[in-house]
């Protein structure tokens, strides 16, 4: 019989160690190793923000472990903005796949900076916190600065406690900054670098202060200048240099003496009691130029400048560095007008001028530019005596008369009275322009005054003593009315002699009123030299004719009756007669002199 074989039960084939060391474990050794294996693994869920730490990077690149089976792999250009990132620092990542199709986990730390920035933002401004972001780019009136993904405005105002003028400078820099301003609603943000730069400075700001005296010169850096000033960083601690306490001498602008970014010493000149204004000095560091002012330098002497200000009163001419003279206005002429130093002098313009006054403690000085020419006034009796002619020009006008100049330094006065015999003038525009030349005859001379009194009428004879024996009580002339108001009528006589004519007296023989334009006969009713009056009357004449013809007519008697009437109408054309003859005759030659004149002066006008 055969002899029956029985093949061994084999162990179960475990294909997993194929390939590997064949390690012999016992069941028990197997389950503890598990278990330990186990224990360095979590599970983990996608979409979710996680803690990892960066095991290693390169520049592409950074490799973070969050305790899963594999490692995830995140862009270093999301560490952007901490470029100090290093090897074994923790972040915050979001999980966006467990395994992609090469089976590698993918995570992002921008997302998950982006889902707890604003929590991060809001608690960074709640207490306080020193903060790291990424300048990104510029933009108007400041910077875009990264901060936890989010897009924060960094104000210019707020880069540094100093005026920045170039912005892009800080473009693609990491920078701390301090959360000042959050709008949850519309996702604004706010930060500032200056903020951090004010609390390093506030303890050297008090430090400073505490120290502080009047009188103290320390060493400053320009931050800003003005037109009124000049501000000085002392080291955290900004003080004002004003415009006139830079240079002795007069300057336009500040910048004619200091430069931004500079370094200089300056003084303590004043500060309130908090010290948080400080009055500093430049131009106290060095001597005042009136020191150097030369000892032989007296009241009397000439001098020359330059003419650094002009006023309406004056100008002042600075002489040398720092030390100035006033020129007032009534020294530049020996004129008596009323003038403006501006028609005189000119700003930048070099200039003699004599000393009047000087005071050296007061540091003042006095000049006068006139006294360099000889003083019109010393010969005036002998250059313009009283009734001498000559030619002014028209310099003023005022209400009473016009005031002219006979020369630089004489100037005189022509009263509106002594302007014309004949024509009244209410203003002395009526007469000339400012500007022309008139023919003047010296009235009056008044030294002690420096006063001139001129006249224009007395070049010519007084017509009023022609008229005088033209124009008699009782004579009639022809008349042309120029002009008839509520009052009455104003009457061009012969020779350009204005009369007046009461309204009652206009009334006509038909019984109606002499109208404008219309050449009448006028007889004179009164007559008044001193006040230059003419009365005339219309209707006076018509009755004087009126009567003439009345008792020229026959009266029907006959024999002595007839004769008698006869002889007195003759006496009454003998009347008549004798008053014509008195206006057409008299002092014949003063007449036609007074018209030649008369015609002259109209065809003048």
């Amino acid at each position: 019989m055969a002899e029956t074989t029985t093949n061994p039960v084999l162990p179960e084939f475990d294909w997993n160690t194929v390939g590997k060391k064949q390690d012999v474990y016992t069941p028990e050794e197997v389950a503890r190793l598990e278990s330990l294996y186990s224990q360095t693994l979590k599970s983990v869920v996608s979409h979710e923000t996680i803690e990892g730490v960066i095991v290693s990077k390169n520049l592409k690149e950074a490799v973070v472990n969050i305790g899963f089976k594999s490692d995830g792999v995140i862009p270093m250009s999301e560490f952007r903005y901490n470029p100090d990132i290093k090897i074994g620092d923790k972040i915050e990542v979001y999980i966006e796949s467990q395994e992609d199709k090469n089976g590698q986990l993918i995570l992002s730390h921008k997302k998950a900076r982006a889902m707890k920035s604003w929590e991060r933002i809001n608690s960074a401004m709640a207490s306080d916190e020193v903060i790291k972001g990424y300048v990104k780019c510029r933009t108007k009136g400041g910077l875009i600065v990264d901060v936890f993904g989010v897009e924060a405005f960094l104000p210019g105002s707020q880069i540094d406690v100093k005026p920045i003028r170039d912005y892009d400078i800080y473009v693609g820099k990491t920078m701390e900054f301090k959360v000042v301003k959050v709008n949850n609603e519309f996702k604004n943000v706010v930060v500032s670098h200056k903020a951090l730069i004010e609390e390093e400075l506030e303890a050297q700001k008090r430090d400073i202060i505490s120290k502080l005296e009047k009188g103290q010169v320390l060493e400053g850096t320009v931050k800003n200048i003005t037109s009124y000033g000049v501000f000085i960083d002392l080291g955290g601690v900004d003080g004002l240099v004003h415009i006139t306490d830079l240079s002795w001498g007069r300057i336009a602008h500040p910048e004619e003496i200091v430069k931004l970014d500079q370094k200089l010493n300056v003084v303590i000149l004043d500060f309130d009691d908090q010290k948080k204004r400080i009055a500093l000095g430049l131009k106290q560091l060095s001597s005042h130029p009136w020191d150097a002012l030369s000892a032989e330098t007296n009241v009397g002497d000439k001098v020359k400048g330059r003419v650094v200000v002009i006023a309406d009163y004056g100008a002042f001419v600075e002489v040398q560095p720092g030390v100035e003279g006033l020129i007032h206005v009534s020294e530049m002429s020996w004129s008596q007008h009323l003038r403006s130093a501006q028609d005189f002098l000119k700003v930048g313009e070099e200039v003699e001028a004599v000393v009047l006054t000087l005071d050296r403690e007061e540091r003042k000085m006095s000049l006068g530019v006139k006294q360099l020419t000889p003083d019109p006034w010393k010969d005036i009796l002998d250059k313009y005596p009283k009734n001498s002619k000559h030619t002014a020009k028209v310099r003023n006008f005022t209400n009473f008369g016009i005031f002219v100049e006979l020369e630089e330094g004489i100037d005189g006065l022509i009263h509106i009275s002594d302007l014309s015999w004949s024509k009244k003038i209410k203003h002395p525009s009526e007469f000339t322009k400012i500007g022309e030349t008139i023919e003047v005859i010296v009235l009056d001379v008044d030294v002690e005054n420096r006063r001139l009194s001129l006249g224009h009428k007395q070049l010519e004879e007084n017509p009023w003593d022609v008229f005088e024996t033209l124009f008699v009580l009782g004579s009639v002339h022809k008349g042309t009315i120029t002009n008839i108001n509520d009052k009455g009528a104003v009457v061009q006589m012969p020779y350009g002699v204005e009369a007046f004519c009461p309204s009652k007296h206009l009334l006509k023989a038909d019984g109606g009123n002499a109208k404008v334009e219309e050449t009448i006969d006028f007889k004179v009713l009164e007559f008044n030299k001193e006040s230059k009056k003419i009365i005339v009357s219309h209707r006076n004449t018509n009755e004087d004719i009126a009567i003439e013809e009345k008792e020229a007519r026959p009266t029907g008697k006959k024999g002595g009756d007839k004769k008698e009437g006869n002889d007195e109408t003759k006496k009454a054309v003998k009347k008549v007669k004798d008053s014509l003859e008195k206006t057409t005759l008299g002092d014949v030659s003063a007449l036609a002199s007074l018209k030649s004149s008369l015609e002259e002066d109209e065809k003048g006008q």
